[in-house]
């Protein structure tokens, strides 16, 4: 079947669109021939995939406001990206928008070491923040699976947490200021390098916003000394319920580790197939891990070990060494990896309260046994944020369909239990049609208010977010 052909007043429009942006970059910041923009027609989720009309690289924040005005005045669409990390779609294009891609945007901009700040271009990824400063003994706490590849700028948007977020909190607990861009092609300054900024918290309003509110070039980053020393320990269990249940009565006995994370039988055997840590033989592990003085990390870690022993643990093992601990996180590191050897998967990301693990834990089996499909289990078990990994085929008609349907089940029930639809990867497209679950129209009207505010005309990061059916008569035309 032969395509159809634009119109000529379309192909003129868009003519003239990009012979404005190539009058406003540098020669090879400007990507429009439709073989070159496939490589952004999808983000990490990668069953949805459409190629945008152009994608530009600026390496300024100035070269940003001067994309955005363009595209503000000939009413195109314009969708951030970072690295493309986003496992909701976040950075999905639409076939008549432009992708801004902050990839190169990626320099140290200064740093105090007194005042223990940092401030980068946010094209910068998450590791790199922490590799700046390190050689002065400090770090960057936020520490996504994804560290190594996704950007400060992604970070922000979806509020990204880690395995380390239980102790030092996620992106918007260590956000210090933005210098953000409208989509008029305004530059704002939205707090600074202090710890406490005047007047209302926009910030807190920008982080979380994914991409929504303005396209954020430049961060102010919290930054740490690193602790006097860290040692994690390794416990297996016989059931993911009674896994859970430990986590639990870790929490309600005072102690703060800096992570507690969860790894299930079908993630336990995959990642030790392609890592070969060294894991135990269990249907659930967790590895806690705590920091401090050598005399307050043997304190925390007998407390602990009274506690897991009245859950019967079937392996316990405690690192002495930097090398045992470097093992002991291997598999956790490469889980993500090494459960794609296993085939296809959808990663969920919902966050329910730590008493409502074993249930929740329980319930998703119920749902795995129902629909047809396993289930790995693998997520940040001290806040709750949960990443349940959906194995299907995506050769095969219905899979997909089906395991999107499992997964709103478990985001649903996720909210029911008095948590919510997400806990760092955003909503994107992925979570759209679900908000509904969480939030009244009430509630979803004064979050399109707040986007009405920034982005009148809605031209940034489109169909993302709000559920269709409630952004009617306000998406851009």
């Amino acid at each position: 079947m032969d395509m159809p052909v634009p119109d000529a007043s379309v192909l003129a429009r868009r003519d003239r669109i990009l012979a404005q942006l190539a009058a406003v970059l540098p020669g090879d910041a400007l990507i429009s021939d439709p073989t070159e923009t496939r490589a952004y027609e999808c983000d990490a989720l990668t069953a949805y995939r459409c190629p945008p009309m152009a994608a530009v690289l600026p390496r300024t924040t100035e070269e940003v406001a001067a994309v955005l005005r363009i595209c503000h005045q000939e009413r195109v669409p314009v969708v951030p990206r970072g690295s493309g990390t986003s496992l909701a779609g976040g950075a999905l294009p639409t076939a008549d928008c432009v992708i801004l891609g902050i990839a190169r945007m990626n320099g140290v901009l200064e740093t105090d070491y007194a005042d223990r700040f940092i401030h980068v271009q946010t094209g910068r990824t998450n590791l790199s923040v922490t590799g700046a400063v390190e050689h002065e003994g400090f770090f960057y706490a936020p520490d996504p699976s994804s560290q190594l590849a996704c950007a400060i700028a992604g970070n922000i948007g979806m509020n990204s947490g880690g395995a380390h977020c239980l102790k030092y909190g996620v992106t918007t607990n260590n956000l210090l200021g933005v210098r953000i861009v409208t989509m008029a092609g305004d530059v704002l300054t939205i707090g600074g390098p202090w710890s406490d900024a005047p007047g209302l918290d926009l910030l807190g309003v920008i982080c979380g916003s994914e991409g929504q509110l303005g396209v954020v070039t430049e961060a102010w980053l919290r930054i740490l000394p690193k602790p006097e020393g860290a040692r994690p320990v390794l416990m297996g269990f016989a059931s993911n319920e009674v896994a859970g249940a430990c986590v639990s009565d870790i929490i309600k006995g005072g102690l703060l580790p800096v992570a507690i994370e969860f790894m299930d039988r079908p993630c336990i055997e995959a990642t030790e197939a392609f890592a070969k840590a060294g894991y135990p033989d269990c249907e659930a592990l967790l590895i806690v891990e705590v920091e401090g003085s050598p005399a307050e990390i043997d304190d925390q870690l007998n407390r602990i070990k009274a506690i897991a022993e009245r859950h019967a643990p079937v392996a316990y093992r405690e690192s002495r060494s930097e090398d045992e601990s470097k093992r002991i996180w291997l598999g956790r590191k490469s889980a993500f990896g090494a459960m794609g050897q296993m085939g296809d998967y959808i990663c969920l990301d919902g966050t329910i309260p730590v008493s409502e693990l074993s249930f929740v834990l329980r319930r998703i089996g119920e749902l795995s046994d129902h629909y047809g499909l396993r289930v790995a289990n693998v997520f940040h078990a001290g806040d709750g944020n949960m990443h349940p990994l959906i194995l299907f085929n995506a050769n095969r008609v219905g899979d997909l369909e089906k395991a999107e349907a499992m997964g709103a089940d478990i985001l649903r029930l996720c909210v029911e239990v008095g948590g919510c639809l997400t806990g760092e990867h955003g909503v994107g497209v992925e979570k759209r049609d679900l908000m509904h679950a969480q939030f009244t129209r009430d509630d979803m009207e004064a979050q399109l208010r707040v986007k009405d505010v920034f982005d009148p005309a809605w031209l940034l990061n489109p169909a993302k977010v709000f559920p269709l059916d409630v952004t009617a008569g306000r998406r851009a035309g």
